[in-house]
């Protein structure tokens, strides 16, 4: 009995003495040499994959903030605190009377694996302020007198949400996405409580390792559009397992009818309307554990119909060998390839344009902020900020480096972090809000002294006629071929 007890001792020190092993290896091995702006722009670096069984790890702790410690705002921009005392706020939205609605939420419960798996995450979940309950909470918050404080907040809705995310307005209506379904309520802004009970536009595929998901409503109210990221890295329990996911879905608000809009994009967050082309932009979260410094997170234009090729192929033609899950024929034939890269594991969210009334001043006229909510699977920890991306006069982002507007969120060290930066919004005044969401603060960002910017100039260019008839370009004369690619 002895030496049986003995022999389970032994197994359980070697156990405990390889659990130690890989997390000093994930923390203090394969760290990269890269600078991180080296993997952002139109053509970032890409460099070779060398995949990770054991991922490199750098997990800031969350510290929260001093009493008057704030972010440190580019040169010409100020910081304030909107609204603190908030329970992981995370998505936010502005309604046209300028009260803004924030979802407190997290996780839902059980999203977590077991075993020496779920061990972990939940120490890295725990580490980073990420490892509590989802508060399942949407609050409202007013600035009546438009001093670019919340004076006053109110518990908006609680019943019927579970791991609340996005949300949009439009025509008497309030959608707002649980983790699991899309939900319609009606409304009329000046309410500071959501009564009623709701109507489900559409089931969604549950939780995963990407449980949020935005919304982004049509400008005619016609079409709400869901982000629904992957279950998983690289669909390493099955391609069963990702079905509907990984994809921005359609639905036709009136007759709930929808369809799959854009698709191959591992974690689509952050979805906004650009100002100048009226174009769906969005924010996606590439692959880990390929390397430090792969695969850059992307902002990219959404057509319909896009493939961008997660989980088989990353910026348009790199294929992932780690993918053992037959690949469509020809896909990288019609694999896009993204506009932007944000950098490898910066974890992209937030997004929002430029626009009329914005009081970021002139350097921040046209263009991008996106939200960096701060990488785990590279070291040192990159991200924990929010960047502008300055975009040209057709509607695209130009060449260069995104442009820093608000850091600071990581200590010097990279040790701990005051706070993540999650999700961006603009207020009534011109500002744009910043959620923090382990801060349990929202931000605003301004430029002093700076007066309302003019609305955006919309890009005005010829468009393709449509086509009346479909020709087999095989049966073509070879006149009529010249015809039809170099015209008259």
């Amino acid at each position: 009995m002895r030496s049986i007890l003995l022999k389970l001792l032994a197994v359980l020190v070697v156990i405990i003495v390889l659990v130690l092993g890989a997390i000093a290896w994930a923390q203090w091995s394969n760290s990269s040499d890269q600078v991180s702006d080296t993997t952002t722009g139109i053509e970032p670096t890409l460099v070779d994959p060398d995949p990770q069984t054991i991922p490199s790890v750098s997990l800031p702790k969350a510290d929260g903030w001093a009493a008057n410690a704030a972010p440190q705002p580019a040169a010409g921009l100020a910081v304030v605190r909107f609204a603190e005392g908030l329970d992981h706020p995370r998505t936010m939205l502005t309604l046209p009377n300028g009260d803004v609605l924030v979802a407190q939420t997290n996780a839902p419960a059980g999203n977590k694996p077991g075993g020496l798996t779920g061990l972990f995450m939940n120490f890295m979940m725990n580490r980073v302020g990420a490892g509590g309950p989802s508060p399942d909470m949407l609050v409202l918050l007013r600035d009546a007198d438009g001093d670019g404080k919340a004076e006053a907040r109110f518990d908006f809705r609680s019943a019927d949400m579970r791991s609340p995310s996005g949300m949009a307005f439009g025509n008497g209506k309030l959608y707002v996405a649980n983790h699991d379904a899309v939900l319609e309520f009606p409304f009329r802004p000046g309410a500071t409580k959501l009564q009623g009970a709701p109507r489900k536009l559409m089931d969604l595929p549950p939780a995963g390792n990407h449980w949020m998901r935005n919304l982004l409503l049509s400008p005619d109210g016609k079409a709400l559009y869901v982000a629904v990221g992957s279950a998983s890295n690289i669909a390493e329990n099955g391609m069963e397992a990702e079905a509907g996911r990984a994809v921005i879905w359609e639905i036709d608000t009136a007759t709930g009818k929808r369809r799959i809009f854009g698709a191959g994009m591992r974690n689509p967050n952050g979805m906004a309307w650009n100002s100048a082309t009226g174009e769906m932009w969005a924010a996606v979260q590439e692959r880990d554990m390929l390397s430090p410094d792969l695969v850059p997170d992307y902002l990219t234009n959404v057509p319909v119909g896009v493939q961008y090729g997660w989980p088989w192929v990353y910026w348009k033609d790199h294929f992932d060998d780690r993918v053992s899950w037959n690949m469509p024929v020809g896909m990288t034939d019609y694999t896009r390839k993204p506009e932007y890269a944000m950098g490898a594991h910066t974890a992209v969210l937030g997004l929002v344009f430029g626009q009329g009334g914005q009081r970021m001043g002139s350097a921040y006229a046209s263009g991008a902020f996106l939200a960096r909510h701060g990488s785990w699977n590279r070291r040192p920890a990159v991200g924990y900020d929010v960047v502008f991306v300055p975009f040209d006069a057709n509607g695209n982002p130009k060449a260069g480096k995104p442009v820093p507007v608000l850091s600071g969120f990581l200590a010097p060290d990279g040790d701990k972090a005051y706070g993540r930066p999650t999700w961006l919004a603009w207020d009534k005044g011109g500002g744009l809000l910043v959620s923090d969401d382990t801060g349990g603060v929202i931000w605003r960002v301004i430029a002093p002294g700076s007066q309302p910017a003019p609305p955006i100039k919309p890009v005005v260019a010829e468009r393709m006629a449509p086509q009346t008839e479909i020709k087999d370009p095989t049966q073509l004369k070879p006149e009529d071929l010249l015809k039809a690619l170099y015209g008259n």
